[in-house]
């Protein structure tokens, strides 16, 4: 199971455009490229399924919503806080995604492709807003995946469709070559 965990770094208490937008730029891409999507940290008091009636309502991207609707009917969606100790053991290893990995956690996503086709799960954190992802991740994981392999630093919702995009076009042509 590959998952796109995108963690709220912006307001935790009032919610913005930029939280609904994100899920639903983030929805058809999870659905296209067979991703699931965790939600962390957002200001939301509901469950998924009122989460996704009000992307619904709020917005026209993604469809109005409807790859969200199509990700929580697949039981493809999860909603909740940051774990404090640790993220649950199905959604497999950690990754974190930055433009700046630790020289001794780097992955590539090549590395990342070949070993989710021998059936491990990853969870990719991406963070959302202009503080990107908490530091204190960083030290906790031990992979860490610059997407572009060249430094580059992505604008959040650019990374949430680069992510999944890249490494199922990597997978595609790893079963192809075999």
């Amino acid at each position: 199971m590959l998952t796109l965990g995108i963690i709220n770094t912006y307001d935790k208490i009032k919610i913005l455009d930029a939280h609904y937008r994100a899920i639903a730029r983030a929805a058809p891409i999870c659905h296209a490229f067979g991703f699931h999507l965790a939600l962390y940290d957002f200001p939301f008091k509901m469950t998924a399924e009122e989460l996704v009636s009000f992307v619904m309502e709020k917005t026209t991207i993604g469809e109005s919503g409807a790859y969200l609707k199509i990700l929580y009917e697949k039981n493809h969606l999860s909603v909740s806080d940051l774990p404090k100790k640790g993220f649950p053991s199905h959604f497999g290893e950690i990754v974190i995604t930055t433009s700046k990995p630790d020289p001794k956690r780097k992955v590539t996503p090549v590395k990342i492709a070949e070993e989710a086709l021998r059936n491990r799960s990853f969870l990719f954190l991406v963070g959302l807003g202009h503080k990107g992802l908490p530091e204190e991740l960083f030290e906790r994981w031990k992979y860490h995946l610059d997407i572009t392999s060249k430094g580059l630093s992505l604008e959040t919702c650019t990374a949430i469709g680069a992510i999944p995009a890249h490494l199922a076009g990597l997978m595609e042509i790893l079963q192809y070559k075999k």
